[in-house]
């Protein structure tokens, strides 16, 4: 163990070196892949020498999703507390399904999971879990809206038509997850927005109308609390009305930007949540955590063991169900994931991930700012979202995202709305400060100019 210790040491600190210098790492066509790097395993085994130098060619051209020049996904940075936590939760390798095996850790994620409850405004029937992605707390949610509205149906199959509501610029998941749970990814009705990305509520009330009167059962309304691309927050209180006239499980996916619930200045983007079924968030996003953290909390912890709860003898052997969690969870084996978001919190307080959520809207305003005073810009971007969405000198998002990364300038992606495809910048690393965020335009200016070749 204690080689191996010395070799990850060896390689993380020469990683953050590298980094400081090189904040993209080189580009490897997929179709070069295993001529450039050695990836293929043998009988026999090779000398620790070997196996470092192996490690260290991998890591080193691996994407760097930690610097300032990564604003390509809805997660990135360091928060080095949660790293540690996270370290700490590999080395004790506990799962999370029984206190026998997992002890005071589960007692780490009971207290997360209390927290969050009770800043959204929930009483003590409230609880919730952890999963591997917000794709699968959002098909946790949708499990537990089919069963509230036919408890029938985890036994006896899906026997009704039922049907599922989203904004048409909602998560990709919520097709799969109706697959999934035997409602049909037909079954899904995709809702469309108004000019800022928000699902329209007045088409959503229509269209369950509409269904209710062909013979449907609609059982859930998925709202956003950030959506993929422009980051806009569908309206609560509005869904909720609806919701509540037609008996309706109202689930929030707030993957991306649900973490405005630890902010007093942007918690108003998701008002109403305390109204709400259930709700998701990803630690992983917004907090800085390493991935994945995802956290689903329901307002009435009855679904949670109704849907999810299983006898096993050869497991549950010791302890209250309490503290068994593998019985309000979708997964037996889970790894500690609450241990890396309970260590930050417990690092930071309360108040400093408030400050974490605070300074990606922060370094967005000074995006937005510099691209709305920029006549070579075109702007697309909402207020109040941690994505900026834009296009440069009229050049084609998809090319200058693509040329940028395979000359390992930066790495950002590109979105659609409506009839718009831009560039979209994701201002969601904590750790960047304001300079950062205008390297990056000079970065990309700097880049078109010396390579107008290959923007003609």
């Amino acid at each position: 163990m204690e080689r191996s210790l010395e070799i990850f040491n060896r390689l993380v600190r020469e990683l953050l070196a590298d980094e400081a210098q090189n904040p993209v790492a080189e580009y490897i066509p997929s179709r070069h892949l295993y001529q450039r790097l050695d990836l293929k395993l043998q009988k026999d085994g090779i000398s620790a020498l070997e196996l470092e130098k192996s490690l260290k060619d991998l890591v080193f051209t691996t994407p760097r999703t930690a610097t300032n020049a990564f604003f390509n996904q809805l997660f990135g940075g360091r928060q080095d507390k949660a790293i540690l936590g996270d370290l700490l939760s590999v080395v004790l390798n506990n799962s999370m399904y029984t206190y026998k095996a997992a002890g005071p850790q589960i007692g780490v994620e009971k207290v997360v999971l209390r927290e969050v409850c009770d800043m959204i405004g929930w009483g003590k029937n409230s609880d919730g879990t952890l999963a591997p992605g917000g794709s699968m707390t959002n098909f946790m949610g949708m499990l537990m809206a089919r069963d509230a509205y036919n408890e029938k149906t985890k036994h006896e199959g899906v026997q009704q038509k039922m049907t599922v509501y989203t904004s048409i610029e909602g998560h990709y998941s919520t097709s799969k997850n109706a697959a999934f749970t035997g409602i049909g990814r037909d079954h899904v009705r995709k809702i469309a927005t108004d000019a800022k990305g928000r699902m329209d509520n007045a088409v959503l009330r229509k269209t369950i109308q509409e269904d209710i009167a062909n013979g449907l059962h609609p059982i859930l309304i998925n709202c956003t609390a950030g959506t993929t691309v422009l980051g806009a927050f569908d309206n609560l209180i509005e869904a909720k009305e609806i919701a509540k006239e037609y008996n309706i499980w109202l689930h929030v996916d707030g993957a991306y930007c649900g973490s405005v619930l630890f902010s007093a200045k942007h918690k108003h983007l998701i008002e109403g949540v305390e109204n709400v079924d259930s709700f998701t968030l990803n630690a992983h996003k917004m907090l800085g955590t390493p991935l994945g953290c995802s956290l689903i909390v329901v307002k009435d912890k009855t679904h949670l063991h109704n849907s999810f709860s299983n006898d096993a003898s050869y497991l549950y052997q010791t302890d209250h169900d309490e503290f068994n969690l593998g019985k309000t969870s979708i997964q037996c084996g889970r790894r500690n994931d609450a241990l890396k978001l309970w260590v930050l919190w417990k690092s930071v307080g309360t108040n400093g991930l408030e400050n974490i959520v605070d300074k990606q809207f922060e370094l967005a305003n000074t995006a937005r700012k510099y691209v709305r005073g920029n006549s070579d810009y075109t702007d697309y971007s909402i207020d109040d979202a941690v994505s900026v969405c834009f296009n440069y000198k009229g050049i084609p998002a998809e090319e200058i995202c693509t040329l940028l990364y395979e000359h390992s300038q930066l790495l950002v992606g590109y979105g659609s709305f409506k009839e718009d495809t831009f560039i979209r910048l994701v201002t969601i690393n904590a750790t960047n400060e304001n300079e950062d965020i205008l390297k990056f335009f000079k970065t990309m200016e700097t880049f078109v100019a010396e390579h107008e070749a290959l923007f003609t």
